[in-house]
């Protein structure tokens, strides 16, 4: 993958971790082993509203320097955020989302929905706007047919094995 996120040939990855030894061979599992923690969540949900810089991530998350800045670190190194030196003179670098980090924008906009639903007491603290117009309601949809995906609406055609 290269620097701003683009695949290069061979189908390149992110890097999640796979344990074949240990539980069920799974895709989620490989992508909580890259972004499955809460402190990479909350680093990504800034980066996707547009805060580039350490400081102002760390002010929005709350988490400390030393986490941030581990959080960061393994988020470039697994392909999902990029640096870029915006300044020489100290030098100093911002943090972008890569294809892969763009990607990632509905499964955290789905993950708000849930939070609002569920956890948050009182109106949704954040809100979203769609390109129609509308208040922004996600939801997962079949890429072929369009129709909402339910926990009811889908079969497992193939099931990962357990090392």
């Amino acid at each position: 993958m290269t620097a701003d996120g683009q695949r290069t040939g061979g189908g390149q990855r992110t890097g999640g971790e796979r344990d074949k030894t240990v539980g069920r061979d799974c895709s989620i599992a490989g992508a909580l082993g890259v972004v499955g923690e809460k402190w990479s969540l909350l680093v990504l949900r800034e980066v996707l509203l547009g805060e580039r810089r350490f400081d102002q991530i760390a002010r929005n998350t709350g988490a400390s320097r030393d986490i941030l800045a581990a959080r960061l670190r393994g988020l470039v190194e697994r392909g999902v955020l990029a640096r870029r030196q915006y300044e020489q003179r100290p030098p100093r670098d911002e943090y972008v989302p890569t294809q892969a980090g763009r990607e990632l924008a509905p499964i955290l906009l789905a993950l708000m929905d849930w939070g609002d639903r569920h956890v948050t007491e009182g109106p949704p603290p954040t809100r979203f706007e769609h390109d129609c117009g509308a208040e922004l309601e996600p939801e997962l949809a079949c890429r072929h047919c369009h129709a909402r995906v339910t926990a009811g609406s889908t079969r497992l055609l193939r099931l990962g094995s357990v090392g």
